[in-house]
């Protein structure tokens, strides 16, 4: 196949296509966190949930720019970049969360313990606002690789394909 006749197929797909795949791959990505949350039974760690946001955010952006898509097609490619940035970002917070997981460096204070209690009532007030679930806890992994690092892969590559499928072009 020329390289020609591939970038004319991509000129040639419907506008819709891009923020569509944007909002379904944040949708699948959300009902598959939370099928692990309520039918699984895995609570999930301050980072998870933190995964979570930009998710939300990327559907409403796909949604609004699937909307506008139609009718003003420039406003809609960049809302889709938007939406493959907001991938990105739950890929770096995913990227992070796997190196908390392994050890590589600290999780954020919401993670875990952090500094030393100077008093027996300091103690008390950390232990007993330490969340449920550990951030360096593995919950599930498939091929050695946890949720975090398959939401880091996974919205990495779909970020990146929505933001390189709506960048200008050159002729």
């Amino acid at each position: 196949m020329q390289t020609g006749s591939v970038t004319s197929m991509l000129d040639q797909r419907p506008a819709w296509l891009v923020p569509a795949g944007v909002s379904l791959f944040s949708t699948t990505m959300l009902a598959g966190a939370f099928a692990f949350q309520y039918l699984g039974g895995l609570a999930p760690c301050v980072l998870c949930l933190y995964q979570r946001w930009p998710h939300a955010a990327a559907i409403l952006l796909g949604l609004l720019a699937l909307f506008l898509s139609a009718r003003n097609p420039l406003p809609a490619r960049w809302l889709t970049i938007l939406g493959g940035l907001a991938l990105l970002t739950s890929a770096a917070i995913g990227l992070f969360h796997v190196g908390v997981e392994q050890l590589w460096w600290e999780g954020t204070a919401e993670c875990g313990a952090t500094g030393t209690p100077d008093s027996l009532e300091a103690l008390k007030q950390q232990l007993m606002a330490q969340p449920v679930v550990r951030c360096t806890d593995i919950a599930w992994e498939m091929f050695g690789i946890s949720m975090a690092g398959y939401n880091a892969l996974l919205s990495a590559a779909a970020g990146l394909l929505a933001i390189a499928l709506n960048l200008p072009r050159r002729a």
